[in-house]
């Protein structure tokens, strides 16, 4: 069945356009948000994990967007951008996680001098409900 999930999964990110990358995604605080990619290929705590990866330049630099205005635009980014891309049918994530970074590092790479945010949330009825990460 793992499998399965995964060879899902691998199509729809491959359904995805190279333009969906370049395209600045609407968030409530106005800033500029590009998706970088999905990754489904690495099982959370809570078992199936969707980690949608944005790059989000605003959260660093001289004059930072905030933690909590990062967050308001992590909950628009689950709801509005990951939740229509979950496959169905299919098996349904346990979490689906939101980082924002402000320069692109590799998945699972620390990096002390870029600024980078993360939320998990579970979905119940249709919408994304954050968790404590």
């Amino acid at each position: 069945m793992r499998g399965v999930v995964c060879a899902a999964l691998t199509m729809l990110s491959l359904a995805w356009p190279a333009s969906a990358r370049d395209a600045a995604i609407a968030v409530p605080s106005g800033e500029e948000i590009h998706w970088i990619e999905t990754l489904h290929d690495t099982q959370g705590p809570e078992g199936l994990t969707l980690r949608f990866r944005f790059l989000a330049p605003a959260i660093g630099g001289a004059n930072p967007v905030s933690a909590e205005v990062a967050q308001q635009d992590m909950a628009a980014l689950c709801n509005d951008f990951a939740l229509p891309r979950v496959p169905s049918p299919g098996p349904k994530p346990a979490q689906i996680i939101i980082s924002l970074s402000e320069r692109s590092v590799p998945f699972g790479e620390a990096d002390e001098g870029v600024v980078q945010y993360f939320e998990a949330y579970s979905i119940a009825d249709g919408s994304c409900v954050w968790e404590l990460f």
